[in-house]
């Protein structure tokens, strides 16, 4: 049997995207298949017009795609199951752009990768492009990339073998006690540690709080409520200088988290 894991996930706007009037381009999906599970964050890329499209069809595309390509017996550890799971993405994307046309995928399509795979023996973590993931409390950030242009997956649909899905780790399943999986705005997260939350005046907190605090378990909607918080905008009056004092939020980036930790055992 595949050892009980306890989720949290949620996605937020950040605050430059709110600024300009454009949508949360981060997207995430979680699926599971008897005892399979795949766990995918996406990222739109910000520069496009429709990217949250393709950052929606995408996290949902390669877990569903890898959950169908174990099914038929291609094991983790085998050198072609990535390869497998991204031509079959890239099929998927081609054929919306045979029917939409070629413009789809640079207004549509282009969305990084950072992904997982746990099976009651082994867990892969995978990517394309920038974000974050950690295993058991060890951070890994993904990027930057020169100018700030990750590959994207559906650059192979303009050049054969470009941007393949890369194993950033396969670990015995045993061994996985937390794992965090994040968009590029959660390597932003993580350097705002000693930052003040400024509703509150508490610090932010190291990015080790959502796999290590019990809260973000118990209410499935804690972490979307504590990362809205860190990305809302605060306003206070100030009554000495009459006038109203805006603080922006601490986000500015869309920010997307999936935490996946193992269930402890509860008295």
């Amino acid at each position: 049997m595949l050892p009980a894991f306890d989720i949290a996930a949620a996605s937020v706007m950040g605050r430059e995207h709110a600024r300009a009037g454009r949508n949360n381009q981060d997207a995430l999906c979680v699926r599971s298949r008897g005892d399979v599970l795949a766990a995918v964050v996406t990222d739109g890329c910000g520069s496009a017009a429709h990217s949250e499209v393709g950052a929606q069809l995408g996290a949902r595309c390669v877990a569903d795609v890898a959950l169908a390509v174990l099914e038929r017996g291609i094991s983790l550890e085998a050198p072609e199951f990535l390869e497998t799971v991204r031509a079959e993405v890239l099929g998927f994307l081609s054929s919306l752009t045979s029917q939409l046309g070629s413009s789809l995928v640079g207004e549509h399509l282009l969305f990084t990768v950072v992904g997982a795979v746990v099976t009651p023996s082994r867990t892969l973590v995978f990517s394309a492009g920038d974000g974050l993931w950690a295993l058991n409390g060890e951070v890994h950030a993904l990027g930057p990339f020169p100018h700030n242009a990750p590959p994207y997956l559906a650059y192979g649909l303009l050049s054969e073998g470009a941007v393949p899905l890369e194993r950033q780790a396969l670990v015995p399943t045993e061994e996985v006690v937390a794992l965090m999986l994040g968009t590029d705005g959660a390597v932003d997260l993580g350097k705002l540690t000693e930052a003040r939350v400024a509703e509150t005046e508490e610090p932010v907190g190291p990015l080790s709080q959502y796999w290590s605090n019990e809260r973000y378990f118990q209410n499935p909607d804690a972490l979307r409520r504590r990362l809205t918080l860190l990305g809302r905008e605060s306003v206070r009056a100030d009554f000495t200088a009459r006038r109203l004092v805006r603080t922006p939020g601490l986000l500015a980036d869309d920010t997307t988290l999936i935490v996946l930790r193992r269930r402890m055992e509860r008295v």
